[in-house]
């Protein structure tokens, strides 16, 4: 098979951002990536239409990560409170999830996170101060510091 080389107008994971050029099988690209309109063929006036699209993807992407460090920053020097439920010994009925700490980080700080964004090895069962690792974009990443309480 003979590998032919295509735009991408979307971000296909594993191969590429919007706007890159690449190589792939015939059939990959007239069986996926073509129906879905995730890419078109790579010819000369085409490339520089990539070029725009690489342009704009980067823009875009530097205002992203501008947007993530100002947040960053913010929750970063904030300690969010998370009331709960306490049995004997300091635990919990249930766990703090993460859509909890989402909840909490946009009542107490008016900042909305998605709870994908927020990353735990295992939900918090106990009271005391923990942190959850918050990732807003590939180069931003930064714990916040979650104070559980009694209440």
């Amino acid at each position: 098979m003979t590998d032919v080389k295509v735009i991408l107008r979307a971000d296909v994971s594993g191969l590429g951002k919007r706007g890159d050029i690449v190589e792939v099988s015939k059939g990959y690209a007239r069986n996926f990536l073509a129906p879905r309109e995730l890419a078109f063929p790579a010819t000369d006036g085409a490339t520089s239409q990539a070029e725009a699209m690489r342009r704009s993807r980067d823009v875009k992407d530097a205002k992203d990560r501008e947007g993530a460090e100002e947040i960053a920053k913010v929750l970063v020097a904030r300690t969010i409170e998370i009331p709960a439920r306490v049995g004997s010994g300091g635990r919990l009925f249930g766990s703090v999830t993460t859509t909890e700490v989402a909840d909490a980080v946009l009542e107490q700080t008016g900042i909305e996170l998605d709870r994908k964004d927020l990353q735990m090895e295992e939900h918090i069962k106990e009271l005391g101060t923990h942190h959850v690792f918050a990732r807003l974009h590939a180069d931003v990443q930064f714990p916040i510091t979650v104070e559980v309480v009694e209440g």
